[in-house]
């Protein structure tokens, strides 16, 4: 086999692959040989259809296979040979005037791309940090008691306050016409948590059990409901209902509710805040994360694989096909999403490039996963379910599940190594700025 080698642009490649018609028409005829001790044909015994039927019935789509499976060997046998990183799969056409007796094949693919990181200690990385505050133990123990809230009906004459459960009726028109989903019976929501228009909370303040009371309301420009978005619509409300809400104490009771072992209200204290350092501690490796991972990209230089950001493309769009069957919706309905390659592609595109820097770093500065650290990780995961052990060995029980942890350590291995060598200033965030909240 003769083997030829051009470089087309940057990571492009053209491989030609010459084959023997005789090795391709030898294994042609032991398949169909084979194929003819089972096949099953009208008016022959198995095993005793002629070769000559065999052939006539199967010889296209074997011949299909013989060179599919022929051509591929070739080319990833000269590929191993030339010591090449083929990226994706070849693109292989027949050329014609080929020598008697041969058959001649180009071979299109890219390969993976040199990456060349530069000086780490000139990068610049502002590293996050946060604290628990008695503060934001206080927010949790509130969030917690709306939870276990409980709702008895208000005295006559009372009117609907914030934090009040109401029971309406309404009724909306625009321009005059009722539109789908403008009506509602015995509708029932808390008031100022969002559930509704801030224009529905406000005309519902304050009315009391039989007041009714009309209001326009503007839908956002964004508004989920692309019918109604940014129109106006003439509301009637009803009060039927208010409820007015009742929170636990804090106290023992409460503790013990929430399974807190010894149930005193320092101990589930003590229990918030281990779970708020520990998300504490997750949103600050992703975000530190982050900040590492766009110095590393800055420092370095590659071409990206179009096959490989191609590949990343398709499973993204699985991925978000995947997400909207497990929201229930029907692959009928599923396929009526417009899922524009091009808005997937920029990410794609960092993911590859990202992917192949961390690999490269990690080769040569030696970052790959010990079995103690992906052990230790495992179970820092597992600590924070009700049975740590279990945890333990589902992970155990599964090498993708590990791949995924082991993944996990190596990115923490390149966030410790890169922020060893950079330039760091270190920035203090109040806790509701780190999880996302507002004051």
């Amino acid at each position: 086999m003769a083997v030829n080698v051009e470089t087309l642009e940057k990571l492009e490649r053209k491989m030609t692959l010459t084959l023997p018609l005789d090795t391709i028409q030898g294994e042609v005829d032991a398949r169909l040989r084979k194929l003819a001790r089972t096949v099953k044909m009208d008016g022959f015994r198995p095993g005793k259809v002629p070769m000559s039927v065999v052939a006539q019935r199967y010889g296209y789509s074997v011949q299909y296979e013989v060179m599919n499976d022929k051509v591929g060997e070739a080319f990833f046998s000269a590929a191993n040979e030339a010591e090449l990183r083929v990226a994706g799969q070849p693109t292989i056409t027949e050329k014609d005037g080929a020598p008697e007796g041969q058959m001649t094949f180009d071979a299109v693919f890219e390969v993976f791309p040199e990456v060349k990181i530069g000086d780490l200690t000139t990068a610049e990385i502002e590293r996050a940090s946060a604290q628990v505050t008695d503060e934001a133990i206080d927010r949790t123990l509130e969030i917690l008691r709306k939870q276990r809230r409980s709702f008895a009906q208000r005295a006559q004459g009372a009117g609907a306050e914030d934090g009040d459960r109401v029971t309406v009726d309404f009724a909306g028109k625009i321009d005059g016409e009722p539109f789908e989903g403008g009506k509602a019976e015995d509708f029932a929501f808390v008031i100022a948590e969002g559930q509704m228009l801030p224009e529905f909370e406000t005309a519902v303040r304050g009315l009391k059990v039989g007041e009714s009371k009309t209001f326009p309301l503007a839908f956002p420009a964004d508004y989920h409901g692309k019918d109604v978005a940014g129109k106006t619509a003439d509301f009637m409300v009803t009060v039927k209902k208010i409820e007015a809400a009742h929170l636990p104490e804090v106290n023992e009771q409460l503790a013990k509710s929430l399974g807190v072992e010894g149930g005193t209200v320092e101990g589930l204290r003590a229990d918030i805040r281990k779970n708020l350092e520990r998300e504490i501690k997750f949103r600050l490796n992703a975000r530190n994360k982050q900040a590492v991972m766009d110095a590393l990209l800055a420092k370095s230089e590659l071409d990206v694989p179009k096959a490989s950001v191609q590949a990343e493309v398709d499973r993204m769009v699985e991925s978000a096909r995947g997400d909207l069957k497990a929201r229930g919706l029907k692959d009928k309905d599923i396929e009526k999403f417009p899922f524009p390659e091009d808005a997937f592609r920029p990410q794609a595109e960092r993911r590859v490039r990202l992917g192949l820097v961390v690999a490269e770093l990690v080769k040569t500065a030696k970052l790959q996963a010990t079995p103690e650290q992906v052990k230790a990780q495992v179970e820092e995961l597992a600590a924070s379910y009700e049975k740590p052990a279990e945890v333990v060995r589902y992970y155990y029980a599964d090498n993708r599940r590990l791949a995924d942890v082991e993944a996990m350590v190596i990115e923490n291995n390149v966030t410790e190594h890169v922020l060893g060598q950079a330039k760091v200033t270190d920035k203090a965030l109040g806790f509701d700025e780190l999880m996302g909240q507002s004051a």
